[in-house]
């Protein structure tokens, strides 16, 4: 269980990242970018950068909201600052970086390493890369949640400290969603 999904701090993240790479890649490398952000985020906090649900995919794990503004165009906040996909499935920044409202300082410090670590590697290897993650299994052409506690046990987390994660975080999407409807 993720907490509750917050699209503009996802917008963030993701634009954070096409502005590190100049303000354009590939959709798949920047997926693959994003997951690999949110589980690195999980294992030093407990708690990842984008909020979002986690699916198997053939190329590997996604963050199932964020893929879908990709792959739909995105909301107005989405499309205000990243392009639909276009030519060979690539995204752009539209205009400059917007301001972090969302993203913490860490946050963003840890988008610069992840970027600095895997920015220069093609999608392709990026897919083989998230393909050794334990909690990645094939689907066969379908798509497969993956529990934020298989993430959680992957990186070598205690039942305990798994469950304490999963509680927290499901509680946070409660409280959220309790907040929406007021």
């Amino acid at each position: 269980m993720a907490s509750a999904f917050n699209e503009r701090k996802a917008m963030e993240a993701a634009a954070h990242l096409l502005h590190r790479r100049g303000g354009q890649m590939h959709y798949l490398k920047l997926l693959k970018l994003l997951y690999i952000a949110d589980r690195e985020a999980l294992r030093r906090w407990g708690i990842p950068v984008s909020h979002d649900n986690y699916v198997a995919m053939d190329h590997g794990p996604v963050l199932s909201q964020t893929y879908n503004l990709i792959r739909d165009g995105g909301s107005r906040l989405w499309s205000e600052h990243i392009s639909a996909p276009f030519g060979d499935y690539e995204i752009r920044l539209i205009g400059d970086k917007p301001e972090a409202q969302k993203l913490s300082q860490a946050e963003e410090t840890l988008l610069d390493e992840i970027f600095d670590r895997y920015g220069s590697a093609n999608r392709w290897d990026l897919v083989d890369e998230t393909h050794k993650f334990p909690e990645w299994h094939d689907p066969h052409g379908s798509s497969v949640p993956i529990d934020i506690r298989d993430i959680l046990a992957a990186l070598g987390e205690s039942p305990e400290e798994i469950e304490a994660i999963a509680a927290e975080l499901g509680y946070e999407r409660e409280v959220s969603k309790r907040l929406e409807v007021a």
